[in-house]
């Protein structure tokens, strides 16, 4: 098996740590963007390599090979991650932002450590039959799937309210619940394409609920109930909102110190998009619906302002 490399795409190899994390970010596309480009110079750094670290390894876990070099890829950052709170030199040049990450923010391994196992939990069981690309989730159980949302959202939520300076039970609380939300709307608007890699993130229980018997995912997407397992789960992220609503609320009651502007201004974003998807519903899936830069910008400008728009 090839040696896995922690510096895999040319643009992580040239520039600055920093300047690679951020390219990194600014070519996602994604709607984090724009918040975190508003943070000031450190914890924007900060928050660039924490998402290029998601990006990283969850290309890792998306990209077609065989099953077990992409647990030896996670593996190898794993590792990498490891050294760093051990006092090693970084091995790759997001290492580098990271480590700096680490050590102005005291991230904690744990839970840098958890996104690489929510991401291991989208490969599927290597069964002997050579490379493929069809994923590792399809119809979890409903608690499954709140593990994997703790670990791939619920982990970034954790390590950001670090960058914030806010880590109290409120934020804890506010961070994972947003988390959860966050991820769920991500598997609503990524239906299709998630079926194209073989997976389906909505739960069992839902599927059952609305009289759907498979797992497979293009059975699922083409099955005429869809629809009510789909705002089952909708409803279920904006349960989500609330919580975080709460205990936003609780935190901002309490006097707490720090700003969360970024993270409410994800609130919005993300809300919006799952008003949206209902509005869209769940029969013409092909018709996406985003949420434009444009918008992401104002939302993230008036948050930074402290006059965070209406969801």
């Amino acid at each position: 098996m090839p040696q896995p490399s922690l510096d895999s795409t040319q643009s992580d190899t040239a520039g600055s740590p920093a300047a690679a994390a951020a390219a990194v970010t600014g070519r996602s596309g994604s709607t984090f963007y724009w918040p975190m480009l508003l943070l000031p110079r450190s914890k924007r750094a900060a928050m660039f390599a924490i998402y290029a670290f998601c990006r990283r390894i969850d290309d890792i876990a998306d990209e077609p090979g065989d099953p077990a070099e992409k647990r030896a890829a996670l593996d190898a950052w794993r590792t990498e991650i490891r050294g760093l709170y051990a006092g090693g030199a970084p091995s790759s040049s997001l290492g580098a932002a990271l480590k700096g990450a680490i050590e102005r923010y005291g991230l904690p391994r744990g839970e840098l450590e958890a996104l690489i196992d929510g991401m291991a939990m989208d490969i599927p069981a290597d069964d002997g039959n050579g490379p493929g690309n069809s994923g590792g989730m399809t119809g979890p159980a409903l608690p499954t799937l709140r593990l994997y949302c703790r670990r791939v959202a619920g982990a970034v939520g954790m390590l950001a309210i670090r960058v914030f300076d806010r880590a109290d039970a409120s934020t804890e609380a506010f961070a994972l619940a947003l988390g959860e939300a966050l991820q769920l709307t991500n598997i609503l608007r990524d239906l299709t394409e998630d079926a194209e890699i073989g997976r389906l993130y909505l739960p069992r229980e839902l599927l059952d609920e609305a009289g759907i018997g498979s797992s497979d995912p293009a059975t699922v997407l083409a099955h005429p109930n869809l629809p009510q397992t789909c705002e089952a789960l909708a409803v279920l992220a904006e349960e989500r909102f609330a919580e975080a609503r709460r205990a936003l609320a609780e935190g901002q009651a309490a006097g707490r110190r720090g700003s969360l502007w970024a993270a409410v201004a994800m609130m919005v974003l993300y809300h919006r998009l799952l008003v949206r998807l209902r509005a869209r519903g769940w029969r013409d899936l092909d018709r996406r619906v985003r949420v434009g830069k444009r918008e992401c910008a104002l939302v993230a400008v008036r948050c930074a302002l402290g006059y965070p728009p209406a969801a």
